[in-house]
């Protein structure tokens, strides 16, 4: 078995950490503009205490410094009871002043929030 040349893994290795480095970027540029445009009240997050996506924009939110309001579906009854009247297939489910967005979507809470 011949192995490829060491360039092959250099060029991978050097997409891998630039594509990290460009998402990373695109991440805080969305994060600085949302916490220009969002106002205490302006996102409620109705998580699970399961759900890995919720983690991720919890720790995103916060890192960011955009204020929301979160609850969890298995711990309040209101809390289940209103994301079964949203009619959500999954979580987290955002209420971004007044708009349902399912999953956590940089670019469409922007949107909502111009």
């Amino acid at each position: 078995m011949k192995w490829p040349p060491i360039s092959l893994f250099v060029v991978i290795a050097l997409a891998w950490a630039g594509s990290t480095v460009w998402r990373e970027r695109v991440a805080g540029q969305d994060g600085l503009m949302l916490a220009q445009r969002v106002r205490p009240g302006d996102i409620r997050m109705i998580s699970s205490e399961t759900c890995p996506y919720c983690l991720a924009a919890r720790r995103w939110m916060t890192q960011e410094g955009i204020p929301f309001q979160e609850c969890f579906i298995e711990r309040e009854a209101r809390c289940l009871a209103d994301y079964q009247a949203q009619g959500s297939v999954g979580t987290p489910t955002l209420i971004v002043r007044g708009q349902r967005v399912i999953g956590f979507d940089r670019a469409r809470l922007l949107e909502i929030l111009k």
